[in-house]
């Protein structure tokens, strides 16, 4: 019989699952946590779930904040059971599990938000918005002060429905309170991500209040950061797996990869937990870092998302045991993603290409196509675009980069090769899957969404590629589309 996840039986959970060495009722918050979904709680809160089962700054538990839908209904799972939630690291001969306690709370009513926010307890807020939360123009990827949200949030920044208007909000009283203000930490895959969750603060910053946007720029700290850990999404099959397997009955647990990774700039003026002692890298440049990250691993996950998704295979772990699209990732990344990469001393981005490999193969993650494939009107232009761009300014061919987008396109038109129904999975489908039925008759208007695909819209050497990638895939099909890049016949 599974136990129901709650503090008052965690003495009781059998010897298959760890659990905190510490009493969770003695933790005090020092961070407040925006998007606690599933990559968070399988990265940042067990860093410091590992912290605190050392005996170590107890001062720095996660209170959990969100505005969305999604973040109320993770609320309500996760209070009945004490804020808990059950982390099974898969690998493919072994399963682990444990229970972590490091999120103590969690509030989704701004209000309260802003005044949590402006407890001088609170040292540190960090984000887990998705690359879409920052309001970003893809093109010029720089912060967009006409985006609805933000327009709202100048308007009536008393009344904010955005994760940087509450965050202003929290800066402003503690300006005029005289307190330090809190350093903030973005872990979203994005690149530069610290400049980029600057630029939004203080963007916002602007419109409503230049002197706070002044203060702002003196005084509070936007350390990078790069993240890494494949999380996929809960579903009942990991809720029955939980209970079968370990005798837990969690709400929402996590399973992922035993990989971990966390590489963070040390810029934190209010102070930070001691995260070196649990595996945390700190340097004075994450850029590196998050460059080499950011596209060899996530711009594989979206090599492989979309010629998967239309040869209708749905884990991650079964395209890589499809021959053809390991092949396609193989000599994408060796050819024209990886000699792009500004090196980083003491690495061989082979050999870390080789483990990410590995790790997209793991057969008891349960990663799905979907997940990759979801927001590719965000991910592209930060995942795949700047390789395609940085190798056209060497005067390089883009042929495999072009493919990957033409396959993009081939995917947002709703079907794949079999004829399936592709449901909707980006913000922007609906005119994504227009663009897409124009581009099936003429590739180029594809490429019309300038906001999108910025230069290289208009490069004569892009152009070609991509037109001549999305005319093969609507003439002879994904597969022979793959075999023909392969052969070096594309």
């Amino acid at each position: 019989m599974a136990r129901t996840l709650r503090r008052d039986i965690l003495d009781s959970l059998g010897p298959d699952v760890a659990v905190p060495s510490y009493d969770p009722a003695r933790l005090t918050a020092g961070i407040v946590h925006f998007g606690i979904g599933n990559f968070h709680r399988a990265h940042q809160a067990v860093y410091l779930d590992d912290l605190f089962n050392l005996g170590l700054d107890h001062d720095w538990a996660i209170v959990g904040a969100g505005l969305r839908p999604a973040d109320m209904q993770m609320r309500q799972a996760l209070e009945p059971q004490d804020w808990l939630t059950t982390v099974v690291e898969q690998e493919a001969a072994t399963s682990t599990a444990r229970v972590t306690a490091s999120m103590i709370g969690d509030l989704v009513d701004p209000g309260a938000i802003v005044a949590k926010l402006a407890d001088p307890a609170i040292r540190i807020v960090s984000l887990t918005i998705t690359e879409g939360g920052y309001y970003i123009d893809p093109a010029t990827q720089r912060f967009d002060p006409t985006h609805p949200d933000i327009v709202a949030d100048a308007s009536r920044p008393e009344a904010p429905r955005s994760v940087f208007g509450v965050i202003l909000a929290g800066l402003r009283r503690r300006r005029d309170a005289s307190v330090q203000p809190f350093t903030v930490m973005s872990c979203d895959n994005i690149p530069g991500n610290g400049h980029v969750t600057r630029n939004a603060v203080v963007g916002l910053a602007e419109l409503i209040d230049p002197g706070l946007a002044g203060w702002i720029r003196e005084n509070v700290a936007f350390p990078g950061s790069m993240i890494d850990r494949i999380t996929p999404a809960t579903s009942d099959r990991e809720r029955d797996l939980l209970r079968e397997r370990f005798g837990v009955a969690d709400n929402w647990p996590v399973y992922c990869e035993q990989f971990r990774q966390w590489v963070l700039e040390d810029n934190f003026p209010a102070g930070r937990p001691a995260l070196e002692k649990v595996g945390v890298q700190f340097v004075p440049d994450v850029a590196p870092y998050e460059h080499m990250k950011i596209r060899i691993l996530n711009g594989g996950h979206a090599a492989i998302a979309y010629p998967a998704a239309l040869l209708d295979i749905h884990f991650v772990h079964e395209a890589m045991n499809n021959p053809l699209i390991a092949r396609f990732l193989d000599k994408l990344e060796r050819d024209e993603i990886i000699p792009v990469v500004p090196p980083i001393t003491g690495t061989d981005f082979d050999e870390y290409f080789s483990k990410i490999s590995h790790r997209f193969a793991n057969p008891k993650i349960g990663d799905t196509i979907a997940r990759l494939c979801l927001d590719g009107s965000n991910r592209q232009p930060k995942f795949i675009l700047p390789s395609a761009a940085d190798r056209l300014r060497a005067g390089l061919p883009v042929t495999g980069l072009a493919l990957v987008s033409a396959l993009w396109a081939r995917y947002c038109y709703g079907e794949t090769d079999s004829g399936k129904p592709i449901a909707p999975n980006d913000p922007s489908w609906t005119r994504l899957a227009a663009q897409a039925r124009l581009a099936r008759a003429d590739a180029r208007a594809w490429l019309e969404m300038i906001n999108i695909f910025g230069g290289l819209a208009s490069d004569p050497v892009y152009v070609a590629a991509f037109v001549n990638a999305l005319d093969a895939l609507w003439s002879i099909g994904t597969r022979a589309t793959l075999e023909a890049y392969l052969a070096g016949t594309l």
